[in-house]
């Protein structure tokens, strides 16, 4: 069994506890207008290109000229030889490997797993590639080593995870259904369900809320959230944490061909005022 990943690496506290090496699983089913990682959205990858390197020899059918690349010959190109290439202008954004030596590689990085770290498996989305995540997961859980998964939680399959997983952490990004569909393209059903799930069954949950200009920064959404995340404060394996908007990933949207829409910045008072809404709801909050 194969699965894609579009970026390994290693940090300390961020995605999961302790430091960890967090693999990046492509293929995405949300279009989150803010994503940092938009090269992972495409379940086939994304073609990168590098406009210092990018000349018209990186493409032996012509799509490179005068600094650009021609999507729409790329889009048609069957095989994409350039992906075969030595050169650095353009790249897949993706490899595939199989399971069990990407396993192997896990194993060879637990002297690096400190502080009670481990692998964290993000994406993309890691349920897009249910089946292969779920044997890497179960084979770091079969050598003792930590586990962990950040989702968007719009997959039903998500909760077959619960029990691969020893720290679970999500994206609880709107509370309305609608603005959830009409900003990311899918629904926030999924999404309660899952939470209401994992907050019951699962010893280790972070709930995260990404919080974005224009599209959940308002003092009414963060009573909505409150609300909505008030339930589950009643245990105490649940931890919430804003992340605030930023743009370290907007450059690699023109590197994909794509156009970046976000704009605006959240005001300096909106995370101190949702932090306060969810801890007078019950919610222990954290930043990582």
């Amino acid at each position: 069994m194969k699965i894609r990943c579009f970026q390994k690496g290693f940090n300390y506290s961020q995605d999961g506890r302790g430091n960890r090496l967090v693999l990046h699983l492509q293929g995405c089913n949300l279009r989150c207008p803010w994503c940092a990682n938009p090269e992972g959205i495409s379940p086939a990858g994304a073609l990168m290109v590098d406009f210092d390197w990018l000349t018209a020899a990186c493409c032996p059918r012509g799509a490179a000229q005068d600094g650009a690349l021609d999507r729409a010959m790329c889009r048609s190109c069957p095989d994409k030889p350039c992906t075969a290439m030595r050169q650095k202008g353009i790249r897949l954004s993706c490899v595939e490997i199989e399971v069990d030596d990407l396993l192997s590689e896990c194993v060879g990085a637990s002297p690096m797993f400190f502080d009670g770290g481990g692998v964290t498996l993000t994406g993309g989305e890691v349920c897009m590639q249910l089946d292969a995540a779920k044997a890497l997961l179960q084979g770091l859980g079969d050598r003792g080593i930590h586990r962990a998964i950040e989702t968007n939680g719009t997959l039903p399959g998500a909760i077959e995870l619960i029990p691969l997983v020893d720290e679970w952490i999500m994206d609880v990004k709107h509370w309305d259904d609608q603005k959830h569909r009409q900003w990311l393209g899918a629904g926030n059903a999924n999404v309660l369900d899952a939470l209401g799930k994992v907050c019951a069954d699962h010893p280790d949950v972070l709930v995260r809320i990404p919080l974005m200009p224009g599209f959940n920064d308002s003092p009414a959404d963060a009573d909505a959230f409150a609300g909505l995340l008030g339930p589950v404060a009643a245990r105490d394996n649940v931890r919430a944490e804003v992340l605030v908007y930023h743009e370290i990933g907007k450059a690699k949207w023109a590197q994909c061909g794509m156009e970046y829409t976000m704009s605006g910045r959240v005001a300096p008072e909106a995370r101190g005022r949702l932090e306060a809404a969810l801890r007078d709801a019950g919610l222990h909050v954290v930043r990582t």
